[in-house]
């Protein structure tokens, strides 16, 4: 879950000009083939969008990627507040 939420966090820090896969690598410290599982899961979740455009691939958080990412932070916060850690 806290994968998730961190590659949430970052396509939307980037924008409506969405972030490309090595950003994402980067900022995620993931392998490109557990990266490429996790953009799967969240395109299909249709929490994230593809766009193609020249051979590359740039994603773009989506209203319901955000909705998510807020019951993350609003739960996560509930959690720690009874000394649980995720």
């Amino acid at each position: 879950m806290q994968i998730v939420a961190d590659l949430l966090t970052a396509t939307e820090q980037s924008g409506q000009e969405g972030i490309k896969t090595t950003s994402l690598l980067t900022k995620a410290n993931l392998s490109h083939s557990r990266l490429s599982k996790f953009l799967e899961n969240l395109t299909g979740a249709n929490l994230i969008n593809k766009i193609e455009f020249d051979g590359k691939n740039t994603f773009v958080i989506t209203a319901k990627g955000r909705q998510y990412l807020e019951s993350y932070v609003k739960f996560s916060s509930i959690a720690e507040s009874f000394g649980l850690e995720l």
